[in-house]
Formats: C-alpha cells, sequence, structure tokens
C-alpha cells in the first residue's frame, strides 16, 4: 500500500487497495452524484465493485430523505442498491434515540418528515414537526405548553426553523434528563454554481447555545455512524474503504473509525487543503488527510473492469 498519506491513486495501486477491503462506504453528494445527476460513470463503478464481490454502503449527514427515498434515487440514477445499504442520519438518529437512549417517551422534533418517519418505524413518537408560529410575549414564550412525555429533543434539518420552535427546544432541554440529539454539525450545503445555504449545524449551534448544551452528534465523522453499519452487517474497519468528497466528515470518519479512506475530488475538498492539514501538527487535522485521492470515483473503473 503507499508509503504516505494523501496519494494520488492510478495503475496497479488502484488493485492493491481494492483487494485489501472487502466493504466500501460511499458519501453521496458530491461523490456519485451532484443534485439529481449521477457523477460520470458512478453507477458503473458501484455496480463493478458489487459484480467484484464488495459490499457497498451509502453513508450521508442529509437527514431529509428516508433510507427508502434514497434507494429510489439510486435505482432512478442507474445504481444497484437496497434500502438496508444507505444509512441517512434520519435512520441512524432514530436507531441511536432506540438504542443507545433506550428512549422511553415521545422526542420533540426540529427535522424533517423523512426524520419523523424513521422514527415511527422504530417504535419513538415524534412531536412538532412542520410550522410553529410565534404568538404572545415573552413570559408567554417562556411558559409555552410543552408534552410532558417528551424525554429528548433531535435536531436535524428544518426549513420551518423558527425562534419558537429554539424556544420550545430550550423549554423542554431545561430539564436535565432531556436527551439532546444531533444529527450532524455541516454549517452549509453546497449547491452548483459556488453557493450555499446554511446546513443542520447553524441550527443545531443554535439549539446548543439557548439550551447551553451540548448535542450528542450522530452523523458523520461521528464513529456512531460506522457503528450503525457495522453492528448490521459484521463490518471489520481495516477491511472497509471510506469514499467522500470532504475532510471534515468523511475522511475524519474513516480515520477517526480506522478504515481506509478515499477522497474524490468532484465534491467540497481539494488536495490542497488535505496536504495543508499533512504538513499541519495538529492532530484533529492529521486526521483530515486521506490515505488516496482521485479526481473522480470513475478513475477506479478500470482496475474493476480488468
Amino acid at each position: 500500500m503507499a508509503a504516505s498519506k494523501c496519494t494520488s491513486l492510478s495503475g496497479a495501486l488502484t488493485r492493491q487497495l481494492l483487494d485489501s477491503v472487502d466493504s466500501v462506504l460511499f458519501d453521496c453528494d458530491g461523490v456519485i452524484w451532484r443534485g439529481d445527476q449521477a457523477i460520470p460513470r458512478a453507477p458503473e463503478v458501484i455496480n463493478s465493485l458489487k459484480k467484484n464481490g464488495k459490499r457497498v454502503f451509502f453513508v450521508t449527514n442529509n437527514s431529509t430523505k428516508t433510507r427508502q427515498m434514497y434507494a429510489d434515487k439510486l435505482g432512478k440514477l442507474g445504481f444497484d442498491a437496497t434500502a438496508d445499504e444507505v444509512f441517512g442520519t434520519a435512520y441512524c438518529s432514530a436507531m441511536y434515540l432506540k438504542n443507545v437512549c433506550k428512549l422511553d417517551g415521545k422526542v420533540y422534533l426540529i427535522g424533517s418528515n423523512a426524520m419523523k418517519q424513521e422514527l415511527e418505524e422504530v417504535g419513538i413518537q415524534p412531536v412538532g414537526v412542520g410550522p410553529d408560529p410565534i404568538s404572545g410575549v415573552q413570559i408567554d414564550w417562556a411558559n409555552v405548553p410543552l408534552d410532558k412525555e417528551v424525554r429528548a429533543v433531535l435536531v436535524g434539518f428544518d426549513e420551518h426553523f423558527s425562534y419558537m420552535k429554539l424556544n420550545r427546544a430550550l423549554q423542554y432541554l431545561c430539564n436535565p434528563d432531556c436527551q439532546f440529539v444531533g444529527t450532524n454539525t455541516d454549517t452549509r450545503l453546497p449547491l452548483e454554481g459556488g453557493k450555499a445555504v446554511p446546513g443542520t449545524g447553524c441550527l443545531l449551534r443554535a439549539v446548543e447555545t439557548a439550551a447551553q448544551r451540548q448535542a450528542q452528534v450522530v452523523g458523520k465523522p461521528s464513529s456512531f455512524m460506522f457503528e450503525c453499519v457495522a453492528s448490521q452487517f459484521d463490518l471489520d474497519p481495516q477491511k472497509c474503504l471510506m469514499v467522500g468528497d470532504r475532510l471534515d466528515t468523511d475522511i475524519m470518519l474513516g480515520s477517526n473509525c480506522g478504515m481506509k479512506t478515499l477522497l474524490t475530488l468532484t465534491g467540497v475538498s481539494t488536495v490542497a487543503e488535505a496536504e495543508a492539514n499533512l504538513k499541519s501538527e495538529c492532530p484533529h487535522r492529521q486526521r483530515m488527510v486521506p490515505d488516496y485521492y482521485v479526481d473522480s470515483i470513475a478513475d477506479i473503473l478500470p482496475a474493476l473492469q480488468a
């Protein structure tokens, strides 16, 4: 394998890397697709990996889709994939509340309908989805009606995020026994043409600031995201390859969990950023250095077809 980190992956080294793993975990946006368009030849890569006997999983911080919604999108774009291979933060946060928090009660959800569905699938009742308009004055806000059965606050991406939702989360979290979970800390969602919109991390930071508490974060780079996959499919991290376009989520997840890592340059992060991390003496930045990089995941196709 590579003598040093941040090595350009090509030729015989690609085959050597693929032979050393039995499972490949892919981020989605910026890696296998951009928006509603597949990255050129990405479906061939995924389908060829499976034909070569590799297990493939899709690991995303996006909390706005259920596993089935992702499977439907994958199928529409030509990927051979099933819902049980998809691990998004909507599903993983539901699993975290059920299996780690052992939640006995309802959850106040700042999040999407997809998150609501995934929570209901595991038997957890969410409250709070949809708009929450403000009324009254400050003393009314401080005494806003609360559901006495709520035992946790879960924050994901919510297009209806508002002052009243922030206030309601604060009131629940004033109870120290109320658990506090966030899907991910991504602060910006990059769009085509260099544009961006605020990400879930902005909403989560607002709730953390108001509540003066820190959330347990489920999504990448939290190791729980990998553990969620590994526990269901008995994965050995040393035989896994994490493929992503972001150093601070995908590559750090791989580093945190002992996986091999591959940065693809079709998304957010650059080789220059990775090399700057490599030269840094900061241990945190060192975990954001991939083992390998490629211009696109299509670059590994020749090794798969050889």
